[in-house]
C-alpha cells in the first residue's frame, strides 16, 4: 500500500540514508561557524525520554531479506523527545547486507541544557539556512556502548565520498551559562587540619592579647583589681634606747611646760622646765616680762593639764626668771648637767613650743662654746640688755622655744634656749630685733651652770647678784679690746675707788685684751666673760698701758641685779 505515507513494514535499503545526504558546503566569510563537539564529550550517551518505538523507513526494494522473525523481534530504539541539536549528524544504525562489514554505531548527541531559541538565531537557536537539515533517525539496532566514532562502510562497488580530516570536536549547541556536557566539577578540596590548628592558634593569641591589653589598661588606670591591701610591718616594741632622740624626748617631755603670759597690753608664749617638786619652773625673763607688775601666767603641761603660776624672781642681765605653780601633783623635774663638760659636736635635743606648737622636739649638735652675745635693748637705756657667754647650737630654735631646755645625750639640761640669729635681723633674743624670724640654724642657750646659780638666788632671795670689777668701760672705743673710760657716768670716776679694779692697780685708759688668757675684742665681750663667773672668783686680766703689756689679778665683787 502506497498512499504517500512511509511503509513501516519495509526493510531498510542497502546503502544507508546518511550517505545520500549532501555534504554541507564550507562556511563563507561572515557566517557563524558552529563549534565542533569534543569527541570525549560526544562519547557519553544521553538518556532518552521514554516514547513509543520509532518505525523504520523502507529504503530498499528487498523487503524479504530484513523481515524480522517472530522468535527474534527487532529491538526498537526510542525516539528522542526533542530534536537533535543543530550540527549533530546522526543516523540509524543500518543492518549490513550479507557479505558486507558492519559499520560502527554513531553515539547519540547530548541533550541541550535549555529550550531552543524561538527566534532561531544562531548560535542559540536552530541551524541557520546554510546548515543542512538533520537527517531522519531510523532505529535499526540497540545502541552499543560508547566507543570511538567509525565512518560508515560503503556497499560493495560504491565509491565512498571523499572524507576530510576528522574534526577533534563534534559540533554542538553553545550554552553560555552551562558548564558544558560532560564537565565534571573538581573534587572538593580537603581542608588541612594543620591550617585549621594554625588559624585557631592565631585567633587564641589575638584574643588573649586583646584581653591582656584591656586588663593592663584597667590596672594602670585604676591601680589594680579587687580590694586594696597595703603591706605593713608588724607591731613592734614602743621602747626606744634611752640615749636616742626618741628616748631623750620621752623622758624629758613630762617636765617641760608651755607658758602663756598676758599683761601690760601685751601677750606672749614661751617654754619652761620644772626644777623641783615644789613647783619652781625656770624660763627666760623676756617670756614673763609682760607679767612683771600685774599679769597672768598660765602653765600647760605636756599631759594637757593647766595651772596658774606666779612670778618668783627675774634678772634682766642674765635674761632668767623663775615662776611657781601650786597644787599640782606628779611633777617631773629635769636633771641638770654640767655645761663646762660640753664639747663642740656633742649631740643635743631642744624641746619647746615654737609658734605655740607645744611639745615640739628638734635635735642638733653643739656648734660652739663661750659665744658672747647680747640680747634685749628695746628700752634704749641698756637696762634690759642681757650678756650671755652662750652655747651655740644648730638645733632648730624659733620664737616660742625661749626658756626651754637644751638636753645632752643623756637627757640632762645643759642650757636654756634664749636667742637666735635670724636672717635679715641684727639682734639676738627670741627672733631678734627684726621680729618673728625663723631659724637658720644659729641658736644660743645660756649655760646651765650660770642658770643654776641665778635660779637658786632668785628662789632664795628673789634677786640675783652680778660679778663686777668696778670700772666704767668706753663702749665707743673702736680698737681691739675693752678700754677703761676716762670718766664714769654722771662725771664719776671711771675706776670705782677701793673697788676690785682699783685694788688690782687698773687706771683710766688701760685696754684689757685678755681674761684668763681668752681674747676679748670689745667691752661687751669683757662683760660677758666676767658675768660667766661667780662673785669672789679671781681673774687674770691682760692689759696694755702706754704701749706695754701688763697682767693684773682681780677678785670679782658683787652687785645687785635688776
Amino acid at each position: 500500500m502506497n498512499d504517500g505515507k512511509p511503509n513501516w513494514w519495509s526493510r531498510p535499503s542497502t546503502p544507508p540514508e546518511a550517505a545520500r545526504i549532501p555534504t554541507p558546503s564550507p562556511a563563507e566569510e561572515g557566517d557563524f561557524p558552529l563549534q565542533a563537539p569534543d569527541p570525549a564529550e560526544s562519547a557519553v550517551p544521553e538518556p532518552a525520554a521514554e516514547a513509543p518505538a520509532a518505525p523504520t523507513v523502507d529504503m530498499t526494494k528487498e523487503p524479504a531479506a530484513a523481515e524480522p522473525t517472530p522468535s527474534e523481534p527487532a529491538p526498537a530504539v526510542p525516539a528522542p523527545s526533542e530534536p537533535a541539536p543543530a550540527g549533530a549528524v546522526t543516523a540509524a544504525e543500518p543492518v549490513p547486507a550479507p557479505g558486507t562489514r558492519a559499520a560502527a554505531p554513531v553515539p547519540a548527541a547530548p541533550r541541550p541544557l535549555h529550550e531552543p531559541d524561538e527566534y532561531r538565531t544562531p548560535p542559540y537557536g536552530e541551524p541557520g539556512p546554510w546548515a543542512p537539515a538533520p537527517p531522519v533517525q531510523h532505529p535499526a539496532a540497540p545502541v552499543p556502548p560508547p566507543q570511538a566514532a567509525v565512518p560508515p562502510v560503503p556497499p560493495q562497488g560504491a565509491v565512498p565520498p571523499p572524507q576530510g580530516p576528522v574534526a577533534p570536536h563534534a559540533w554542538g549547541q553553545y550554552d553560555p551559562w552551562g558548564a558544558g556536557p560532560g564537565a565534571v566539577p573538581p573534587p572538593p578540596r580537603k581542608k588541612s587540619r594543620r591550617g585549621l590548628a594554625l588559624v585557631g592558634a592565631l585567633a587564641f593569641a589575638l584574643l588573649t592579647g586583646v584581653i591582656g591589653g584591656g586588663v593592663g589598661a584597667y590596672v594602670e588606670r585604676n591601680g589594680g583589681i579587687g580590694t586594696v591591701e597595703l603591706p605593713q610591718a608588724e607591731a613592734g616594741s614602743a621602747d626606744r634606747a634611752p640615749d636616742s632622740v626618741a628616748g631623750i624626748a620621752a623622758g624629758a617631755l613630762p617636765g617641760v611646760v608651755t607658758l602663756h603670759v598676758s599683761g601690760g597690753g601685751s601677750a606672749g608664749t614661751g617654754t619652761g622646765f620644772v626644777l623641783d617638786n615644789r613647783g619652781h619652773i625656770l624660763t627666760n625673763n623676756h617670756v614673763v616680762d609682760a607679767a612683771a607688775t600685774s599679769g597672768d601666767i598660765t602653765v600647760t603641761f605636756s599631759s594637757g593639764e593647766t595651772a596658774s603660776a606666779k612670778l618668783i624672781g627675774k634678772d634682766t642681765g642674765y635674761d632668767l626668771a623663775v615662776v611657781q605653780v601650786t597644787g599640782v601633783r606628779g611633777l617631773k623635774p629635769l636633771p641638770l648637767g654640767n655645761s663646762d663638760d660640753v664639747r663642740v659636736g656633742d649631740p643635743v635635743v631642744a624641746i619647746g613650743a615654737p609658734f605655740d606648737l607645744s611639745n615640739t622636739v628638734t635635735s642638733g649638735i653643739i656648734s660652739a662654746k663661750e659665744r658672747p652675745i647680747t640680747a634685749g635693748g628695746e628700752k634704749g637705756d641698756g637696762s634690759d640688755i642681757s650678756y650671755v657667754d652662750a652655747l651655740q647650737t644648730d638645733a632648730p630654735i624659733n620664737p616660742g622655744n625661749s626658756g626651754g631646755p637644751l638636753l645632752d645625750g643623756k637627757g640632762r639640761v645643759i642650757g636654756i634656749n634664749s636667742a637666735i640669729r635670724a636672717a635679715g635681723g641684727s639682734g639676738e633674743g627670741d627672733g631678734g630685733s627684726g621680729g618673728q624670724a625663723g631659724s637658720i640654724g644659729l641658736g644660743f642657750a645660756i649655760p646651765v651652770n650660770q642658770g643654776k646659780r641665778v635660779a637658786e638666788e632668785l628662789i632664795n632671795t628673789g634677786k640675783a647678784t652680778h660679778p663686777v670689777i668696778g670700772v666704767s668701760l668706753d663702749m665707743q672705743f673702736n680698737g681691739d679690746g675693752a678700754r677703761v673710760g676716762d670718766k664714769g657716768k654722771d662725771g664719776t670716776p671711771s675706776v670705782t675707788p677701793d673697788g676690785p679694779a682699783a685694788k688690782a692697780g687698773l687706771r683710766p685708759g688701760d685696754v684689757i685684751t685678755k681674761v684668763d688668757g681668752q681674747r676679748v675684742h670689745n667691752g661687751e665681750e669683757l662683760i660677758v666673760k666676767i658675768r660667766a663667773h661667780r662673785p669672789g672668783d679671781a681673774l687674770a686680766l691682760t692689759l696694755t698701758r702706754d704701749g706695754r703689756e701688763l697682767t693684773r689679778t682681780v677678785t670679782l665683787g658683787s652687785a645687785q641685779g635688776t
